[in-house]
């Protein structure tokens, strides 16, 4: 079985094993610098450990490859009978980590 951990980072919750890169919402991290998660809601390695709601002494260790911008979201706004269109753009800020190490 497979060692992975269920994290929350901004909000958003991840499922990530060593050597994954995920990318999140924008943190105001440098580049190259390691940062600790210690939001882990789920742990498994052999045994899964379940967090109410985070786990104590548990904690995920990653490295910030790049801060990029994601793909563009087009939204679109349009009235009936109006001749009212209108068409916006929208790219996230991204953050992505590479997971180093599961503690």
């Amino acid at each position: 079985m497979k060692k992975f951990a269920v994290i929350e980072v901004a909000g958003h919750q991840y499922q990530v094993e060593e050597g994954d890169q995920i990318a999140i919402n924008n943190l105001a991290v440098d580049l190259n610098k390691e940062i600790k998660i210690d939001k882990v809601l789920l742990m498994a390695n052999g045994k899964t450990e379940i967090g109410r709601p985070f786990l104590k002494n548990r904690a995920v260790n990653a490295e910030v490859v790049e801060n990029l911008k994601g793909k563009k979201v087009r939204v679109a706004t349009y009235k009936a009978k109006s001749r009212y269109r209108r068409v916006k753009g929208f790219r996230p800020q991204l953050t992505k980590l590479k997971i180093t190490k599961i503690n």
